[in-house]
C-alpha cells in the first residue's frame, strides 16, 4: 500500500502528459503500421528477410533476459537443425536427397507445433471453464502450462512457414524447374516430380505404398508429399512449373486438413505481433524519453 501510495503521488498531476503518451503511442502504431504495409507491398524479399531474422533474435532476447532457460534450449536445438537443413538447401549443386530432407523436417515441426498449439488452447479453455479443478490443478498453474504451449506452437509454428517458405524457393529455383520470375530453365517430363526432381514411380490412380502420385488442375504430377509440403509449408498457392493457381479445397479432399491454411493467417497476426510490436513499443519509449514524459 506505501508503494502504491507513493506511485499515485509521484504521478499526480500528470494527467496531460500521460494524455500526450497516450497520443503519442497511438500515433505512432498508426505510421508504424502503414510503412509496413507499404515496405511488404514493394519490397516484400527484404520485408520478410528481416521479419524472419526479428522472429528469430527477439525472443532470445527477452529470454536471456527473464532467464526462460527452457525456451532457450528448445530454441537452441530447433536452430542448429533449422540451420543444417537451410544450408543443406543452399548448396549447389543440389543433392537430390536434400528436398526430402527439408520437407520432412518442417513438416514435422509443423505437426508438432499445431498440435502443441491446439493443447495449449484446451487447455486454456479448460481453465477458463474451471475443468482444472476436477484434477485438483492450481488455476494459475494449469493456465501458465495452457498459455506456454499455445506460445511454443505458434512461435515455431510461424519460424518453420518462414524458414520453410525459403528454403522452398531455392530449392526449386536450383533445381530448375521453377523460376521466382520468369520461365522454368528446364522442361519437365511427365515421369519426374518438379519440387524434388525425382522420377515418378507411381501412377496417379494407383495407391502407394509410402506416398502416392497427385495431379493438380494444371496436369502436372508430383509426389503428394512434395506438392503437400509445397502448398502448406511452404505457402506456396501455385504449381512448381506452370504457376497456375492451385486449389486447395480441391487438393485437400480431408476436411481435417483444410483448417490448417487458416492455421497459418493466424500465424501472420503472431509474425507481426512478435517481430515488429517490441521495436514500435522501444520507439515509443525513446520518443517519450526525447521529449521528457514520464
Amino acid at each position: 500500500r506505501v508503494e502504491h501510495a507513493l506511485m499515485h503521488a509521484k504521478h499526480r498531476g500528470h494527467e496531460a502528459m500521460h494524455a500526450e503518451m497516450v497520443l503519442i503511442l497511438i500515433a505512432t502504431l498508426v505510421v508504424a503500421q502503414l510503412l509496413l504495409v507499404q515496405w511488404k507491398q514493394r519490397h516484400p524479399r527484404s520485408y520478410n528477410m528481416v521479419t524472419l531474422f526479428q522472429m528469430w533474435v527477439v525472443p532470445l532476447y527477452f529470454t536471456v533476459k527473464l532467464y526462460w532457460w527452457r525456451f532457450l534450449v528448445i530454441w537452441v536445438l530447433f536452430s542448429a537443425v533449422t540451420a543444417f537443413v537451410t544450408f543443406r538447401a543452399t548448396r549447389k549443386p543440389l543433392v537430390q536427397t536434400t528436398p526430402r530432407l527439408v520437407y520432412k523436417w518442417f513438416l514435422l515441426i509443423y505437426k508438432m507445433s499445431y498440435a502443441t498449439g491446439i493443447v495449449g488452447y484446451m487447455a486454456v479453455m479448460f481453465t477458463l471453464f474451471g475443468l482444472n479443478l476436477l484434477f485438483r490443478i492450481k488455476p494459475e498453474d494449469a493456465m501458465d502450462f495452457g498459455i506456454s504451449l499455445l506460445f511454443y506452437g505458434l512461435y515455431y509454428g510461424v519460424l518453420e512457414r518462414d524458414f520453410a517458405e525459403m528454403c522452398a524457393d531455392y530449392m526449386a529455383s536450383t533445381i530448375g524447374f521453377y523460376s521466382a520470375s520468369g520461365m522454368p530453365t528446364k522442361h519437365l517430363s511427365d515421369s519426374v516430380c518438379a519440387v524434388c526432381g525425382q522420377q515418378i514411380f507411381v501412377d496417379v490412380n494407383e495407391e502407394g505404398i509410402i506416398e502416392n502420385t497427385y495431379r493438380l488442375s494444371c496436369n502436372h504430377v508430383f509426389h503428394e508429399f512434395c506438392i503437400r509440403g509445397w502448398c502448406i509449408v511452404g505457402k506456396k498457392q501455385t504449381c512448381p512449373y506452370c504457376k497456375e493457381k492451385v486449389d486447395l479445397k480441391r487438393m485437400f479432399s480431408n476436411p481435417w486438413e483444410r483448417p490448417h491454411v487458416m492455421y497459418g493467417q493466424l500465424l501472420d497476426w503472431l509474425r507481426y505481433l512478435v517481430a515488429w510490436q517490441p521495436v514500435i513499443i522501444g520507439l515509443v519509449q525513446g520518443i517519450n524519453y526525447i521529449l521528457g514524459l514520464e
